[in-house]
């Protein structure tokens, strides 16, 4: 019998899986992907992560690979309004941007490292039973239908986790009327690693710089999105920003709404709720897959306590009420993310925009937005 079947081989899964393996569990992950996914939708790791991702040996190399985004840049109808640094952190002195092709790809090198055969793609799990003693998974796949048994299963399998809609089928979400389209271009804008937010009367557009000279842009629409293209996307960056994109270097479109969905409780016997799984939360912010992690980094050592024969039951009670607490503040951060974003007549953003950069002046101030921002 293995000690841990986790399911979902993303970024969070498969921290969640080098964690337990390096401290010499059996472990077998579940994926339903053939083939990991090129597209790259989180980016952003804040210095939290890094930190725990530094200690299981995985940080130097995702360090090595992505762009240290040392401070945020805001612009307004062509204004500078204000900056703030991400230089909090005594270690991490940066918000660290990697596209998640390439975070997945280091995790699963970690992963395989450890143990050759823990990744099991194309494994669609259909059934997961709890008998108080262990987890029975059944799983279809293209060489048929797979069995395993587990002392404890861990759900890592995003915001439609299969596991959450068995154990909490009635889990209400939250819709925003907020709606994106995002896509990555060459960057020509001389921006370099700075972060920056057009926070325009029409809705905000973000841009964050990626490795490879490419920098991604993020745009609240007033509808969900209808199919837009490439040249639209640029289009309506241009319109809004004055930056001046190349459709023809467009490596990526992708359109998102948004909502939240926080379990009250992440542990339902032997099964574990972890991520998205347990808390989606808006993008926006960049929080979601850092929130993962955290989680992952708290529950790995409870769970090798717990194979010791030692009673967790307490420890698991603080563990739900810590990360709720984490998801919750993510939660509303993402809200007040979002809300910043929204459209406002010129003479009232004009307005907020001053009070916003005063603000910033004040250095208590700056250190709580800066706190807020890189999850610190």
């Amino acid at each position: 019998m293995l000690d841990v079947v986790i399911v979902g081989a993303g970024p969070v899964g498969l921290f969640m899986g080098a964690l337990l393996l390096q401290g010499g569990h059996q472990v077998r992950i579940l994926e339903r992907r053939i083939t990991r996914s090129g597209r790259s939708r989180a980016i952003g790791i804040h210095p939290p992560a890094l930190a725990e991702l530094a200690r299981a040996g995985v940080a130097d190399e995702l360090i090595a690979a992505g762009v240290h985004i040392r401070q945020g840049v805001a612009y307004s109808q062509r204004q500078k309004v204000a900056t703030l640094a991400f230089d909090g952190d005594p270690v991490y002195p940066f918000i660290l941007a990697v596209p998640q092709a390439i975070t997945e790809n280091i995790l699963e090198k970690t992963v395989m490292a450890l143990d050759p055969g823990a990744i099991i793609r194309g494994a669609d799990v259909q059934e997961v039973v709890d008998d108080f003693r262990s987890v029975h998974i059944v799983a279809d796949s293209s060489s048929g239908r797979r069995e395993l048994r587990a002392s404890l299963a861990v759900a890592a399998d995003g915001a439609h986790s299969l596991f959450r809609q068995r154990v909490l089928p009635h889990l209400p979400s939250r819709s925003y009327p907020d709606s994106y389209i995002m896509g990555d271009f060459a960057d020509t804008t001389g921006h370099g690693s700075d972060a920056v937010l057009f926070l325009e009367p029409a809705g905000i557009v973000e841009s964050f710089p990626l490795p490879g000279g490419v920098r991604r842009w993020v745009v609240r629409l007033g509808a969900p999105d209808n199919g837009s293209t490439a040249a639209g996307l640029a289009e309506l960056v241009g319109v809004r920003t004055g930056e001046v994109l190349d459709a023809g270097t467009n490596t990526m479109v992708s359109a998102f709404e948004v909502r939240s969905r926080l379990a009250k409780r992440m542990v339902h016997g032997r099964l574990v709720l972890l991520g998205d799984a347990a808390h989606e939360i808006s993008p926006i912010g960049g929080q979601g897959m850092n929130l993962g992690w955290l989680d992952a980094a708290a529950l790995a050592p409870i769970m090798g306590t717990s194979f010791r024969g030692d009673d967790v039951g307490r420890i698991l009670k603080n563990f739900e009420k810590s990360r709720r607490s984490a998801a919750l503040r993510a939660s509303r951060q993402a809200g007040l993310n979002m809300a910043l974003g929204r459209p406002l007549a010129p003479h009232v953003m004009v307005a907020r925009n001053k009070l916003f950069a005063r603000a910033l002046q004040v250095p208590a101030v700056a250190g709580l937005v800066e706190r807020r921002f890189t999850m610190r």
